[in-house]
């Protein structure tokens, strides 16, 4: 069968009102046969907020969550990347969905193309105050607490981040476009030397980035930016990637 693999980071959903929550629907809606797309990555940050498998964010985002359940029914491979606003996925996407979790990097070999696929959380070496709250929140306490979170606690952690979120993505970027795009190369190039692939593909940073490493006839890297600026996907099929598809 031919390869028709979708790419999608940071959304940042807070309600199924939104219209990227219905540009997302639309998306998954338009998806009826393998012929359509066999394999969808979901890069993290798809929601302001998702932890572990809490009845108010199943519930909150119930018509995604069935267009999810019924992909996989018909036979696409999922694979959801967590970022740093959805965590402890396999509570839910990975038991309930037969989705397939990531908590960093992984190789995928889609037809003639060696792909790297991550959230991108983890490229800046300098970021220490993230990288140790990233350790911090995947320790086995963090892990054990999550799910037993108390459902009022959820609720309103829930609509606080969201706030929260929709006024630091709309007024402020953590790190320059020039820093970024700076960060994304470097990281590209080490990881090319631990691994060769044709591709790279991330998110995280919401600067969309599309590079192609020196000396290098093929190997490329692409960040996908983020929603809030304009909702796109990346795809690859049998003849290569296509950026910055607009939905």
């Amino acid at each position: 069968m031919a390869v028709k693999a979708y790419f999608l980071s940071d959304v940042h959903l807070s309600s199924i009102e939104e219209p990227n929550s219905q540009r997302l629907l639309q998306l998954l809606r338009s998806f009826q046969s393998p012929d359509d797309v066999t394999h969808l990555f979901l890069l993290g940050d798809i929601f302001d907020l998702w932890i572990a498998g809490h009845f108010y964010f199943v519930n909150k985002f119930s018509d995604i969550i069935q267009e999810l359940r019924r992909l996989r029914a018909i036979g696409v491979e999922i694979h959801y990347f967590e970022g740093n606003h959805d965590l402890y996925l396999d509570h839910y996407f990975g038991q309930e969905l037969g989705v397939t979790i990531h908590s960093g990097p992984a190789y995928f070999q889609l037809g003639r193309f060696q792909v790297r696929v991550e959230h991108g959380d983890q490229m800046d070496k300098s970021d220490h105050g993230y990288r140790f709250l990233r350790w911090m929140l995947r320790t086995p306490a963090m892990k054990w607490l999550a799910p037993r979170l108390p459902g009022r606690f959820v609720v309103w952690l829930g609509e606080a981040m969201s706030k929260t979120s929709r006024e630091y993505t709309s007024t402020i970027k953590s790190i320059s476009s020039d820093r970024a795009t700076e960060v994304i190369r470097l990281h590209a190039l080490r990881a090319f030397v631990d691994r060769p692939y044709d591709y790279l593909i991330c998110g995280h940073v919401h600067v969309p980035y599309d590079y192609q490493l020196p000396d290098s006839d093929h190997a490329r890297v692409l960040n996908l930016g983020s929603w809030h600026d304009k909702p796109r996907a990346a795809t690859i099929t049998d003849d290569g990637l296509t950026p910055n598809v607009l939905l």
